[in-house]
């Protein structure tokens, strides 16, 4: 439910939370993860001298993984074993750019985990800013992820408690959208944090500092994950990006290269050419170039 760094809050077969450690093997063992265990993951625990230890892990049906910050050619798995993916954007205080959604989509479709969008804070925009948003929506929604407007501060959220119920959801998205707010409105008992925006840079402080899993009820929950500034792909190579863009999987294979296109400047590509005749949005077109050329477009 919860790592601290060397406590881990274990949700039991019985419905109770025990505090765990992680038995020292498996920090010795050659893990690409800065953390061996996530929130999501199923374990095995034995005790000894009354206190749980970790013993072993079960295999992920699946995870969301970013790029370390802070060690180059390693990964930090955010969350295990999850249903869908929820990122909170928004297009004012503080501006979420089309780049990070795309790789936050990305990093989910890489496992087929389904995709939702909450744009919330659409009581700070005016009619040009919601005209763009409406449009936003139209693109995402084209390619399967399920978007939703709100105001987690004025509105109710019955639509977001729709999406999650049933399901193990990932809350994610920069620091400042409002995904406290969200969540304290979903269930008013998690009391997560908020804080202001900085008028100074228009981004937020950050209030959440570890990922932690709260049960909304037994078959529902929902992580929340600290803000996160950006999200480096990882583990992805040139030629299998395009897979993970569902549009672009659609038409691909009628590339003349085939798998070996990347969509850049090869002759008849059926990706180009979607592009151009307005069957794949632009945006998203930019988003996959500068993740196959490598540029950072993680903020």
């Amino acid at each position: 439910m919860r790592s601290t760094g060397s406590w881990y809050d274990v949700l039991t077969e019985d419905g109770t939370v025990i505090p765990a450690r992680i038995r020292g093997k498996f920090r010795l063992e050659d893990i690409k993860e800065t953390n061996p265990i996530a929130v999501g993951d199923r374990v095995v625990m034995d005790f000894e001298n009354n206190e749980a230890m970790i013993s072993e892990i079960m295999d992920r049906e699946n995870y969301l993984v970013r790029q370390s910050v802070k060690k180059a050619h390693q990964a930090h798995v955010i969350a295990a074993n999850i249903d869908q993916a929820l990122i909170v954007a928004t297009l004012k205080l503080p501006r979420t750019s089309v780049g990070f959604i795309d790789r936050f989509l990305v990093a989910a479709e890489s496992f087929r985990i389904p995709q939702v969008i909450v744009f919330n804070k659409k009581d700070l925009l005016d009619e040009k800013s919601l005209e763009e948003q409406q449009a936003l929506i139209q693109t995402y929604e084209k390619t399967g992820v399920t978007c939703i407007e709100t105001s987690a501060l004025n509105e109710s959220q019955e639509k977001v408690r729709e999406i999650l119920e049933g399901k193990i959801t990932l809350l994610s998205g920069h620091s400042g959208v409002g995904k406290s707010t969200l969540l304290n409105k979903i269930s008013p008992e998690v009391r997560q944090k908020t804080s202001e925006i900085s008028d100074y840079s228009e981004k937020g402080t950050h209030t959440t500092t570890f990922a932690e899993m709260f049960r909304l009820n037994d078959k529902t929950f929902i992580i929340d994950t600290p803000g996160i500034k950006e999200f480096g792909l990882i583990d992805m190579s040139r030629e299998e990006l395009s897979d993970y863009f569902p549009e672009m999987r659609d038409v691909r294979l009628n590339c003349k290269f085939g798998a070996r296109c990347l969509h850049l400047t090869e002759p008849k590509c059926a990706v180009i050419d979607a592009v151009n005749s307005g069957e794949i949005a632009e945006s998203r077109y930019a988003s996959y170039y500068s993740m196959v050329m490598g540029e950072d477009n993680r903020k």
